[in-house]
This record gives C-alpha cells, sequence and structure tokens, in this order.
C-alpha cells in the first residue's frame, strides 16, 4: 500500500493510494520539529478511528520544506520498513523533462502538479496552483515543465496588509457582494478577490500570448474553487492533481526499476 506525502510551507497532507483509488486522504500543519514517532502516532490513531487496517509498504514524499524531510525518512525506515521515494532528489526520477536555467531549484511540488496535469490533460497546461504562494506552471508539448511565475499567497497578502497597517483587521476571503465596497472589511475583501482574478488573468493570458498556442487551465489548492466564482478562470479544478501526480511519478520508478 501506497502513502503520498506532499509537505508544503503550510499544510502536510497524507494520502493512503490503494492501487486504484485514494482511500483515506488527512492533513495536518507542517511543522518540523515533528518527529517521526509523533507522526506515526497520529496517522495510526487516524487510520484507527476510520477503521482502516492496510500495510503500508511504500512512501513517496514532496517536500517545500527540507527540515520535514529527515523526520519523513525516519518514519519510513522505522515504522514501514521502506526507503521513501523523495521527489528532487536524484534517485527519484521524473517522467517528464525539466528545462530551465541551469543551476535552478525548481520546487518539488511545481514538478509534481506538471506531472500529474500532463498525465490528466495532455501537452500544453497552464497550473495555477493556491498554496503560501500561488504558482503559474507551464507544461510544454512534450509535457515537460518549461517554466512559470510565482505571486504572494492570497492568505500571505491578507496577512502582509494586516501586520503592515495597523487599522486594517486581519479578514476571510470571500466574494463580496460587491466591488465597491461601504467598509473597510468589504473594501479588503473586494481588492483581495478581485485583484487576484485580475492577477490571474492577466498572468494567464500573457502566457498564452507569449507561447503562441491554445493552452488549457488548470486550478488547485484550496482556494481555487473560490475564485472561480469571479470569472471563467480555469477550464479545469482538480482537487487532487498534486497527489495524483505523486502516484504516477511513484508508477515511473517503479517501472524503471528503481
Amino acid at each position: 500500500m501506497l502513502l503520498a506525502i506532499d509537505c508544503g510551507n503550510t499544510n502536510t497532507v497524507f494520502s493512503i493510494f490503494d492501487g486504484e483509488n485514494f482511500i483515506a486522504t488527512w492533513r495536518t500543519s507542517t511543522e518540523w520539529q515533528r518527529t517521526a514517532d509523533q507522526y506515526y502516532v497520529w496517522l495510526r490513531t487516524l487510520m484507527s478511528l476510520n477503521k482502516i487496517d492496510v500495510a503500508i509498504d511504500e512512501v513517496i514524499v514532496s517536500s517545500t520544506v527540507p527540515r520535514v524531510v529527515f523526520n519523513l525518512r525516519v518514519l519510513c525506515n522505522r515504522y514501514f520498513d521502506c526507503r521513501p521515494y523523495v521527489v528532487g532528489k536524484p534517485d527519484c526520477l521524473l517522467p517528464v523533462d525539466v528545462r530551465v536555467d541551469s543551476g535552478t531549484q525548481v520546487g518539488p511540488d511545481r514538478l509534481v502538479n506538471t506531472v500529474g496535469g500532463f498525465d490528466l490533460h495532455g501537452p500544453d497546461l497552464i497550473v495555477v496552483d493556491f498554496g503560501t504562494a500561488t504558482t503559474f506552471d507551464v507544461v510544454g508539448r512534450d509535457g515537460a515543465y518549461v517554466g512559470g511565475v510565482i505571486s504572494p499567497g492570497v492568505n500571505l497578502s491578507l496577512q502582509a496588509l494586516h501586520d503592515a497597517a495597523a487599522a486594517l483587521p486581519l479578514v476571510d476571503v470571500t466574494k463580496p457582494a460587491q466591488v465597491v465596497g461601504k467598509n473597510t472589511v468589504d473594501c479588503m475583501q473586494s481588492g483581495i478577490f478581485w485583484g487576484y482574478v485580475g492577477l490571474i488573468n492577466g498572468v494567464v493570458e500573457r502566457i498564452k500570448d507569449e507561447r503562441a498556442r491554445p493552452m488549457k487551465v488548470i486550478g488547485t489548492g484550496g482556494l481555487a474553487p473560490l475564485f472561480q466564482q469571479g470569472d471563467a478562470l480555469f477550464d479545469v479544478f482538480e482537487d487532487n492533481l498534486t497527489m495524483h501526480g505523486l502516484v504516477v511519478i511513484h508508477r515511473h520508478n517503479k517501472e524503471m526499476g528503481n
């Protein structure tokens, strides 16, 4: 049984894949201090509560927080008796090329989204991921990762407004009833919501112009469904894109005898 782990800057997601479907998915906050023993107790408790009695013997990890990887490796070695594949490490093979400037480090989550998007939807994609950062990743005509765009994440922008301006409160992200706000909260929510709709539309259109060919736009990440209400931003929304990409990468490594 395969355990796929996606560790982001804010949250870490654990999903169990039975070879055909994800049978369980859980989310926890990302804390690099969390030990292998703590991970195991947390995971086994959730498996027990959900009456999931399976033996995990394979693991694949994508992590944008390098310090977390050590304890996840210990978790796999100590409790699952396996050596995990870690996306971005030389011994974890990718089924697609990465075409960026020499010496550039591409976030493993972006590579995984590229693989997942290409497997599900073919070439010529723009993958928009709403995480701690809002990223745009471009998938070429042969499935290669060919570059992208990084913007501040939605919640990061809200936190920055609150931290930098004493009079501005910390507000939730929501679609406002109208563009012109009548109070501070409405004004902030309108600025964030419609500002990001404009950002997404603008960046996507510029990428399409630069690539000079039709491209499908894939939305993923927790806030993608919210922003889809603002306009027809995405052609497709994929809730489990990253997890699907991890499964594809794991399968590729097994097929290559790695």
